[in-house]
């Protein structure tokens, strides 16, 4: 097998290893040898360690001093500083654009992605809305993460967004359209609108400061969601980490 045959299935298990975490099949505290995530996901050993070691790379499973891989606890705090994780790198992929000049080309992609948000914001089919706004979100935030040019940035900061809660797209199912989320859409494109002007304009501290802002927007659509529909987000990829945590006893 050839070199992208093996990323290709060191890929297939880290995604499928990833979404049991996330979906609470593999709980906090579980212990993934090579062997058993081999046969959870259809490959041989090799590419499964790897695949483990991936994911210790990105915050679901710590390695213990045996080597075991172990699935994390994941409390409200470190969904909480994901979420501020993801405000910081990318905001600091804004300012790199602006000090080093912007891909104008990138902007203009994420200009045409917000005119499509707009047109979206203003249909009266709430769960057309709804839908059409998280995948487009995610697409102007995937454009936004290449406007410094900057392959570290950008590497950076997509694992970043794959720990709970810290994607642009963490609810992106029909299950938690809310009142509460909804209306967080139009701030959001408010703040869209005016991190791409401030890049244009030069106006690097200012779009800094705007997508910590921004970001912080996640962590409310979390609060709104848990208020209005507690039983909905039970299914949101990553509570079950959370909830697991906040059941584990203070020693």
């Amino acid at each position: 097998m050839g070199d992208s045959g093996k990323i290709q299935l060191v890929e297939l298990a880290v995604r499928e290893l990833r979404a049991r975490i996330l979906a609470g099949e593999l709980k906090p505290d579980c212990h993934v040898s090579e062997a058993a995530a081999g046969e959870m996901t259809g490959v041989s050993r090799t590419p499964a360690r790897e695949a483990l070691a991936i994911l210790v790379e990105e915050g679901l499973m710590y390695r213990s001093a045996s080597g075991r891989c172990t699935v994390r606890l994941f409390t409200r705090d470190n969904a909480r500083d994901a979420i501020e994780l993801r405000g910081v790198l990318e905001g600091t992929v804004l300012r790199l654009a602006v000090e080093r000049g912007p891909d104008t080309t990138v902007l203009d992609r994420c200009e045409t992605i917000l005119c499509r948000i707009d047109t979206a914001l203003n249909s009266t089919d709430t769960t057309l809305v709804f839908e059409d706004y998280a995948r487009l979100n995610k697409e102007f935030h995937v454009e936004l993460s290449r406007v410094a040019g900057s392959d570290t940035l950008q590497r950076e900061l997509h694992r970043a967004i794959r720990l709970p809660f810290a994607s642009p797209d963490a609810f992106p199912s029909h299950r938690y359209n809310t009142p509460k989320v909804r209306n967080t859409f139009h701030r959001a494109q408010e703040q869209h609108r005016a991190m791409i002007g401030a890049v244009r304009d030069g106006e690097g501290t200012r779009v800094e400061a705007l997508a910590r802002e921004h970001a912080r927007l996640a962590w409310e659509d979390y609060e709104a969601v848990m208020f209005e529909e507690p039983a909905s987000v039970v299914n949101a990829p990553g509570f079950a980490m959370i909830a697991a945590a906040e059941a584990t006893p203070a020693v």
